[in-house]
């Protein structure tokens, strides 16, 4: 064992320091080379497409007990590698966040100040079954000047070296470095150890997965962590909702794709609507093959509905199953995410102005919605190009992480000869 943890030691050990070159190389990289790497990665992409088709074919062959949402989250397709290559080009497009001037001002004595956008430096990727994550990190990481390692689970391992292949002859044809872009040499959970101890080597570690793999990084890392917990999304069906509107939303939220961290995974809607619009709602989504576990006041009015027990409102189903729960208004809404929620997204669905800004701003949630679905907490909707993760703590970023929050910043003090008294 000990001889896995060294090789393990030394694996990363090599992978960081030639990553932490490759990101002085970057920080310093003017944006039309960084473009070009992205642009020359998504061409390659769309050229690979067969081959990573195939390489994702062979991971899930070797995962047959899956379930359909975590097959779902594995599986590639060619819209889904035309759409990782559309988002490489418009990251591409985006302004180049390295070396914005974020705040300026001038000081009596006559220096000014400016606080500039800087990267992070060498970022540890960490994350389970997508392998499309592969080319969004990869991508944000490289516009935003930081090297990345990526560590992807063992059941993607064939689809994320197919796209780290393109990533690196995009990066080859800009004239930058590959080691800018790397994925971890082995899929041993002891290199994970590793990168979580890699203080001075790796400036910041993204854990993108569930439960279980967040808190064992959030209790080995050394080095600082940027969290993305469970997406324990909540809509709320106000008493002043339009019923088409909130029929509509939930249907969305909760069955677009079940197996994402922005799926709905409760339904809290107020008793003053619910006899008239919970059967409604159970009823369209139970036709799209939704299943259900509901508190007793909602079981009263639908007493088809299976009995909910207090650990169902805390689970994150990430498959077709909702928890339902009447609730008595906007406090009451709070007042149960409060206690179950993860801090991810929630929204609201009402007519009522006052009422959607209550409970917006009672939220202590990364991300609030009002009339829209919950599945809309995602880096290309809200314009980033992509995302590296949806951030749930409270330090540094939060909701969506796209290229400004992957920059840190420093001061530049300018004079004309001040000497402090």
């Amino acid at each position: 064992m000990n001889a896995i943890v060294d090789d393990a030691a030394r694996l990363l050990d090599a992978a960081a320091r030639a990553a932490k070159t490759a990101a002085g190389t970057l920080a310093r990289t003017p944006r039309p080379a960084k473009d070009a790497a992205l642009i020359g990665a998504a061409a390659a992409l769309r050229h690979a497409t067969p081959t990573i088709l195939a390489a994702n074919a062979e991971d899930l062959a070797a995962a047959p007990g899956l379930s359909g949402a975590f097959r779902d989250r594995l599986a590639l397709t060619p819209a889904r590698i035309g759409t990782m290559a559309t988002g490489l080009e418009e990251v591409a497009a985006l302004p180049d966040p390295v070396g914005r001037v974020l705040a300026e001002w001038t000081r009596p004595n006559g220096l000014r100040i400016r606080r500039v956008a800087q990267p992070l430096g060498v970022i540890g990727m960490i994350f389970e079954s997508r392998p499309n994550v592969t080319a969004d990190a990869a991508a944000l990481c490289l516009k935003s000047g930081n090297a990345v390692i990526l560590r992807g689970g063992s059941e993607s391992t064939r689809s994320a070296a197919a796209i780290h292949a393109c990533l690196a002859e995009g990066l080859r044809a800009a004239g930058l470095p590959e080691a800018a872009v790397q994925v971890a040499p082995t899929a041993d959970r002891a290199f994970v150890g590793a990168m979580l101890r890699a203080a001075g080597l790796i400036d910041l570690i993204v854990p993108r997965g569930g439960k279980g793999l967040v808190t064992r990084v959030l209790e080995e890392a050394r080095v600082p962590v940027l969290a993305h917990a469970e997406g324990l999304c909540h809509t709320y069906v106000h008493e002043a909702a339009d019923p088409a509107m909130a029929r509509r939303i939930l249907a969305n939220a909760k069955m677009r794709r079940t197996g994402i961290c922005g799926a709905t995974e409760t339904l809290l809607i107020d008793a003053a609507i619910a006899p008239t619009l919970l059967p409604l709602l159970v009823a369209d989504l139970a036709a799209l093959g939704c299943g259900f576990r509901a508190d007793a006041r909602a079981r009263a009015i639908c007493p088809e509905l299976p009995a909910a027990n207090d650990g169902d409102f805390a689970t994150e189903w990430l498959d077709s199953m909702l928890s339902i729960a009447v609730v008595d208004g906007v406090e009451g809404a709070l007042a149960h995410i409060r206690r179950y929620g993860s801090e991810h997204t929630e929204a609201i669905i009402t007519e009522d102005t006052a009422a959607a800004g209550a409970f917006l701003d009672g939220l202590e949630s990364a991300v609030g919605m009002w009339n829209a679905s919950t599945q809309f907490c995602d880096g290309g909707e809200f314009g980033f190009g992509a995302e590296i993760g949806i951030a749930t703590g409270r330090l540094h970023a939060r909701g969506p992480v796209g290229l400004e929050q992957l920059c840190t910043y420093r001061y530049q003090v300018i004079g004309t000869g001040q000497v402090r008294p």
